[in-house]
């Protein structure tokens, strides 16, 4: 889903309602092998484009890239012309103390290195929420809650 544009949604307190976007919702858009799922997700990336609430990191790129040409044969400028519309959602970039900062969640959360790298970029991002599959939904780390896109409404988690 590329982009339409907006200025973003705010919260009460005035702050973004930011969203970071893990790889798999990603990936189920270019996805046909379930088409329910690749619904759902082509609404939440809907939804965020249209909200200008979507962040997501230089990680969730690459494994967008990879994955997406050789797991779903999506073609490389298809998933190359999406990389690049995906870096409008400002890519939080690499850094040591990011690096730190997931080598806390991995120690502390009890969750994988690569899991905890993206944890780690969605705190960096200034996001209240972490949408992935790959957590369990509802979980707070920090400031920072899960929502499965398969558990949670887009309309009602970017107007909270």
């Amino acid at each position: 889903m590329l982009p339409s544009g907006s200025a973003g949604t705010k919260c009460m307190n005035g702050a973004l309602n930011l969203v970071f976007v893990d790889t798999s919702v990603l990936l189920y858009e270019v996805d046909g092998a379930d088409p329910a799922k690749q619904l759902i997700c082509r609404r939440w990336l809907e939804a965020l484009w249209r909200e200008g609430t979507a962040r997501v990191s230089w990680q969730v790129l690459n494994e967008f890239y990879v994955n997406a040409t050789r797991k779903t044969g999506t073609s490389a400028a298809t998933s190359r012309r999406l990389v690049e519309a995906y870096v409008q959602w400002k890519p939080a970039d690499f850094s040591l103390p990011l690096l730190q900062r997931a080598w806390y969640w991995s120690d502390v959360g009890g969750i994988s290195f690569w899991d905890a790298l993206i944890l780690a970029a969605a705190e960096r991002s200034g996001c209240r929420w972490l949408l992935s599959e790959d957590f369990s939904h509802g979980r707070k780390y920090g400031s920072v809650q899960v929502v499965n896109p398969f558990n949670g409404d887009p309309n009602k988690c970017l107007a909270i």
